[in-house]
């Protein structure tokens, strides 16, 4: 239900009085303008505290300063055909004891001649003597259809034909997760520097990372890695192309549901990292990744707070990847007799989130082993699917030699025996395989000459892949990730 519909709904079943969470007020006025006229054939009575009523000439400027009063002219209204009245900022003022008891004689008399007070505020305050009287609801940030239609007024009142629709549909895409007024504000800038192709898009983009940076557990990646610089996974590759398309229009016009979701489980240095930086690209998607560290706190309910704002933040910059890197430490680290309970709720909270229909966020969630995930994580329905990425097996093993070494000398890269080095890097993990390329790299640079076949030779019999050390738990995993009961990547 978008929001002009949800106080159209609010307004027939009964409530009297509404409190509107949201920074946008001038938006919010329109809205219900709009809505008062389509519902009542009228105009709505406006109040703020520093000029008192302005759209009204029998109560011009009256009850400047004085919110109390302000209630109080609202039953002078009796006999009109004004319905709604709108005060800014009200909400400050709803711990005054009077004006507590106010809106409670008042809520009887509004209910009697079929009139609205509709208030607006920027957090929920509502305290609790009156909530059973107020109903509060939240005005979400501008949907596309919003955003696109301020768009064609503002290159309509500046006379500048933006060439074509795909532009304008960029743009609103890109333009997701802000204000109206940031949009205002953010276009103009864009106008003054007459950047209105792909550089708009990222002058864009760098604005949403300042929005993800004040969060202090996202993170930002910009789009380097692609899916060609990761070496086997193809059965996750098919499953990704696949998707590519689930968010555009056409996708949600067919009826398709969008992904919510991978859990990438397997052993370190498999490329659970890259892959997520690899979706983002592919999917021509920001990246956000969580920072687990930063959500967890000393002070009791903090952490929650975080955790929320995080999903709000995700959900603002929408559509967008969220990447949480290794989810099993939250269950590993902060799993102690002395959390009061606090991942428990943080577990509840991600998990309720994963259930509900989600708004454009894709999460790409990675372990390094299933033993402290709980169950309810792993039940089908949370992720779209689970992957098992496995050690590279030897084809798998010669493309991430050509990939890493082709990246070093793209020209003569050939010359390296990567049959060879691939049959003798048994059980090595696309990291291991790297490390052994940088480990001949730099006795070749010490030695002042090329590095060699003979070189990285060397390095692979110097390195113990995890896969020796850690070898009954890797064995473990491996067993859990060929038993059928998930993908293998």
């Amino acid at each position: 239900m978008n929001f002009d519909k949800e106080i159209k709904a609010i307004l027939s079943s009964n409530n009297f009085i509404i409190y509107i969470i949201t920074e946008e007020e001038e938006r919010l006025e329109n809205i219900i303008k709009n809505i008062s006229n389509q519902l009542f054939k009228e105009k709505i009575v406006i109040w703020d505290f520093i000029d008192g009523y302005q759209n009204n000439p029998n109560y011009a400027s009256s009850s400047k300063q004085n919110p109390l009063e302000a209630l109080e002219i609202i039953t002078h209204y009796e006999k009109t055909d004004k319905k709604i009245f709108f005060l800014k900022d009200f909400y400050n003022f709803l711990n005054d004891f009077s004006i507590n008891r106010k809106l409670k004689n008042l809520s009887k008399w509004l209910k009697q001649n079929n009139k609205y007070i509709i208030f607006n505020g920027t957090e929920q305050s509502i305290p609790i003597t009156l909530r059973e009287y107020i109903t509060s609801i939240k005005l979400p940030l501008p949907n596309r259809k919003e955003i696109k239609t301020e768009l064609n007024k503002f290159f309509n009142q500046i006379s500048i034909n933006p060439n074509s629709s795909i532009l304008i549909d960029s743009l609103s895409n890109a333009y997701t997760g802000f204000s109206i007024n940031k949009i205002r504000q953010s276009i103009s800038k864009l106008i003054i520097d007459k950047t209105l192709e792909k550089q708009a898009i990222k002058k864009i983009l760098n604005e949403k990372e300042k929005i993800i940076q004040q969060t202090g557990s996202l993170k930002f990646y910009s789009q380097k890695e692609k899916i060609s610089d990761i070496g086997g996974l193809n059965n996750l590759k098919i499953w990704l192309d696949i998707r590519y398309l689930t968010f555009t229009k056409k996708a949600h016009n067919y009826g398709i549901k969008q992904p919510k979701g991978i859990l990438l489980v397997g052993i370190q240095g498999t490329g659970k990292s890259l892959s997520a930086k690899t979706i983002s690209t592919r999917w021509n998607l920001p990246l956000l990744r969580l920072d687990i560290s930063n959500i967890f706190t000393g002070i009791l309910g903090e952490s929650e707070n975080k955790i929320q704002h995080m999903i709000k933040v995700c959900e603002q910059i929408a559509p967008c990847i969220l990447w949480i890197d290794e989810i099993d430490k939250i269950f590993i680290e902060y799993t102690n007799n002395n959390d009061s309970g606090t991942t428990q709720r943080i577990t509840n909270i991600f998990l309720t989130w994963l259930s509900e229909e989600q708004k454009n966020v894709f999460i790409v969630a990675t372990a390094n082993t299933i033993k402290y995930l709980p169950i309810e994580i792993l039940r089908k329905g949370r992720f779209d699917e689970i992957f098992f990425i496995d050690l590279p097996n030897f084809i798998e093993r010669i493309k991430i030699f050509q990939i890493h070494i082709k990246k070093i000398r793209p020209l003569s890269w050939k010359k390296y025996n990567i049959y060879y080095l691939s049959k003798i890097s048994k059980k090595f993990s696309g990291a291991e395989i790297e490390q052994s390329i940088i480990e001949a790299m730099y006795i070749a640079f010490y030695e002042n000459r090329e590095f060699t076949t003979k070189d990285i030779k060397l390095s692979i019999e110097n390195i113990i892949p995890l896969a020796h050390i850690e070898k009954e738990k890797i064995l473990k995993l491996r067993q859990w990730g060929h038993s059928g009961k998930i993908k293998i990547a």
